[in-house]
C-alpha cells in the first residue's frame, strides 16, 4: 500500500487514530501535514513524526483557522493528494443530562468540523484525490447515552456518500474508516467519572465478538489503504474496524 510522493493532510493527528495514521503514511513515503488544537501536543506528535511532518495548530470548528491549513498545506506542498477528516470529539450525551452548549459542541466538531474541512483542503486536490472520513460504529447500533454522538457520526456516514457522489466526477474518491471501541485518549474525554466510565467500556467490550479493544494502529491500516492507489475503485464506501461489533 505505497503511498510515496503523497501529500497527505490529517486533522486531529497529534493522538490516536489521527498520529498513528500520519505515522503510518510517512513508513510509506508520505509527506504529512497534521493540525491539533494544543500546542504541546503538536509540538510533541511533530518531533516524533520527523522531518516529513509538519503541523498547523487550528480548531476545525473554526473557518479562518482551516483556511490557516490550506494556506500551509499549499506553502508546503502546493496541492493534496489525500485528505483524512480525522479531527472529533467525544461526550456522553443522555437525554436529561445534555445541554444546548454539549449539544452544539459534539455537532460543530464532528459535523460542521469534517464539512468545512473538505471545503477547505478541495481546492488544493485533483483527480486521483482521496478523502478519508472517520465515522464510527455508534452510527450502526444504538447505544444508550450517546445519542448525540452517534447522530453525528451517522451525518458523517452521510457525507461519505453524498459527497463521493458531487466529487466523483472531478476525480476525487470519498470514502470512510469505521473504528470500533478502541484504546485511544479519547475515552479519558468522555465526561463521566471513573467508575462510570470503567463500567462503560466493560459494557462495551462484552460485546465485542473479537472481545477485546481495537489499537488506533489497526484503524491507521485500514486508512493507508483508503490512502493508496490499492483502493481506487471504491468510492462512498465505509471499511469496518470493530472487532465485529456493528457486523455480527
Amino acid at each position: 500500500m505505497d503511498v510515496s510522493g503523497k501529500k497527505i493532510v490529517v486533522t486531529g493527528g497529534t493522538t490516536g487514530i489521527g498520529f498513528e495514521s500520519a505515522k503510518l503514511f510517512i513508513a510509506h513515503g508520505a509527506s504529512v501535514l497534521i493540525t491539533g488544537q494544543d500546542e504541546a501536543r503538536l509540538a510533541s506528535a511533530l518531533t516524533a513524526l520527523g522531518p516529513n511532518a509538519t503541523g498547523v495548530l487550528a480548531d476545525v470548528r473554526s473557518t479562518r483557522q482551516l483556511a490557516d491549513v490550506r494556506k500551509a498545506a499549499e506553502d508546503r506542498f502546493q496541492k493534496v493528494d489525500v485528505l483524512f477528516a480525522n479531527a472529533g470529539v467525544a461526550f456522553a450525551t443522555p437525554i436529561l443530562g445534555t445541554d444546548e452548549a454539549l449539544f452544539d459542541t459534539i455537532m460543530d466538531v464532528n459535523v460542521k468540523g469534517v464539512f468545512f474541512t473538505v471545503q477547505a483542503l478541495l481546492p488544493l486536490m485533483g483527480p486521483g484525490g482521496s478523502i478519508i472520513l472517520n465515522t464510527s460504529w455508534l452510527a450502526e447500533v444504538g447505544t444508550a447515552g450517546l445519542s448525540v454522538l452517534s447522530a453525528s457520526k451517522a451525518a458523517v456516514r452521510s457525507f461519505a456518500r453524498s459527497l463521493a457522489a458531487e466529487l466523483v466526477p472531478q476525480g476525487i474518491r470519498v470514502n470512510a474508516v469505521s473504528p470500533g471501541a478502541t484504546a485511544t485518549p479519547v475515552y479519558s474525554k468522555f465526561g463521566m467519572d471513573a467508575k462510570s466510565l470503567a463500567e462503560f467500556q466493560a459494557a462495551v467490550m462484552a460485546k465485542i465478538p473479537m472481545g477485546r479493544f481495537g489499537q488506533p494502529q489497526e484503524v491507521a491500516e485500514a486508512a493507508l489503504f483508503l490512502a493508496s492507489d490499492r483502493s481506487a475503485y471504491m468510492l462512498g464506501a465505509e471499511i469496518a474496524v470493530d472487532g465485529g461489533f456493528g457486523q455480527l
